[in-house]
């Protein structure tokens, strides 16, 4: 069967997830599809009586199940046959998510779905196997260190890759032993209501995962602020995180995991590979057309290689060919709204006034829908708008560099520290510059995350507080309390 589908013969869910059924809500906020601009449905908003109705659903249903108490090796259980289900029900979850978001169908079912399975099973895994520990004390006492289930755990997902966003949360948060309260983006909320109800299917018990659509200012500040929700996670800008940290130190004090913002710099020595080097840096531009947190947005090439560098990087974005969502073959994907479109414009533009050149791009493509054409700007500087602000686009800045001292300082963002790329064929280097660049996660000729989940995810600066993926994420999920017995 053909991934392609008609937008407007989907189904879709309408309401929130609470419990163990969707609960109406009216349609509020107007929804339009990405690839053609058509509005096509309305996102109801949960207000703090909803929200409240969640999380005491959620705290009810930990205690009835005994989630976090029961053998490690039941939830192990129920969270491998939910990746089954994710796994079984691709189709259906893959045509969700790409009617809504940036994502094409034909990047879904073997790409984010099957990750998104694929991070369940790995956070399953701790449920038996992390545990609390004996620590050295004298041999009249016995010292340990016990971990414990938060409780009700508060999650915020965005709009960019809406199921991996999910099963980043969820999985840490249900293996750890908690339940979750979680919001998705008010423009892509269709496939997280389809994961909740698989894992009830999949015999999670019913209450355990809630999820209300609305917006920040309503259902977000709800989550954030609500008294009984132990714990939050968010992923999403730096500016929202703020404004959620705000609200938190408004009505109470709570752990917090924020992965934030980025403007993440790769580096290109002339010892690179430079075939190698375009193929990752166009790719990390143009995949998702530049919408993720760690898009390699600011170039950054030794003088010697630029221009062979900077020819293959723009023979490959001048291939760049839009398509809808829904269209098995689409590779290139439209921004999320055209107030985003025009955003990108507008910092684009912004620059140019300032000085900068657009080597190709700087323009909406000519095609329905919100797209715009992959661009590469040189001529800027530490100063210029498309360096500094995180534009969330398919956006790539050019700058050059003579010394690895010179690298340095142009790879330092004042505001950002996420991710970072380094091409080079000289180990020593790597390893040198790896222990200088100031970022959450480096990658070593190449860039972007494998299916290594193991490995953690998180910002420097303004880019985050704590970190998802690995069992950093796990442990995230866990309090801990110290106990000192006399003998």
């Amino acid at each position: 069967m053909s991934l392609s589908f008609d937008p407007d013969s989907l189904a879709l869910p309408v309401g929130h997830f609470i419990g163990d059924r969707l609960v109406a809500g009216e349609g509020v906020i107007a929804m339009h599809r990405p690839s053609d601009g058509k509005a096509y449905a309305a996102c109801p908003i949960a207000d703090a009586d909803l929200v409240d109705r969640a999380v005491q659903t959620a705290k009810s249903a930990l205690k009835e199940s005994n989630w976090g108490g029961i053998r490690p090796r039941e939830r192990l259980k129920v969270l491998h046959r939910w990746a089954d289900l994710i796994e079984q029900d691709a189709m259906a979850l893959a045509r969700l998510e790409a009617v809504a978001s940036t994502r094409p169908v034909g990047h879904l079912v073997e790409g984010d779905i099957a990750i998104s399975a694929e991070q369940i099973r790995f956070f399953a895994e701790f449920a038996d196997k992390d545990s609390s520990d004996l620590v050295p004390t004298d041999d009249g006492s016995l010292g340990m260190i016990m971990t414990e289930p938060y409780g009700v755990v508060g999650a915020i997902t965005p709009w960019n890759f809406p199921i991996n966003m999910a099963a980043w949360k969820l999985g840490p948060a249900l293996a750890a032993g908690n339940a979750v309260v979680l919001k998705p983006s008010e423009m892509t909320p269709f496939s997280t209501l389809r994961l909740a109800e698989l894992a009830v299917r999949a015999g999670l018990p019913a209450g355990l995962i809630s999820v209300v659509l609305g917006d920040g200012m309503t259902t977000g500040n709800a989550i954030t602020g609500h008294p009984d929700i132990a714990k939050i996670s968010f992923t999403g800008s730096t500016r929202a995180g703020a404004a959620i940290m705000e609200n938190i130190a408004r009505t109470g004090v709570k752990p917090m995991t924020l992965e934030l913002g980025g403007k993440s710099p790769q580096l290109v020595f002339a010892d690179a590979d430079i075939d190698r080097a375009a193929a990752a840096v166009t790719a990390s531009i143009t995949s998702n057309a530049g919408q993720a947190c760690v898009a390699g947005s600011r170039l950054i090439v030794e003088k010697s290689v630029a221009a062979p560098l900077i020819d293959a990087i723009l023979k490959k974005m001048k291939r760049v060919v839009p398509g809808p969502t829904w269209d098995a073959a689409s590779q290139y994907s439209p921004i999320i709204s055209e107030r985003q479109r025009q955003r990108i414009d507008d910092i684009v533009a912004a620059a140019v006034a300032a000085g900068a050149e657009c080597l190709t791009g700087g323009r909406s493509m000519d095609v329905p829908g919100y797209f715009y054409a992959p661009t590469l700007v040189a001529g800027v500087d530490q100063r210029s708008p498309a360096v500094i602000e995180e534009i969330f686009g398919p956006v790539l800045t050019l700058q050059t560099f003579e010394d690895e001292d010179e690298a340095m300082n142009l790879a330092d963002h004042p505001s950002y520290g996420l991710a970072a790329g380094l091409f080079t064929s000289d180990l020593s280097r790597a390893i040198r510059l790896t222990r200088r660049l100031q970022a959450g996660t480096i990658w070593v000729n190449r860039y972007g995350r494998s299916r290594d989940h193991i490995l953690p995810t998180g910002g420097y600066k303004q880019s985050g507080i704590g970190k998802d993926l690995g069992r950093e994420a796990f442990q995230a999920n866990r309090k801990s309390k110290s106990v000192l017995i006399s003998l």
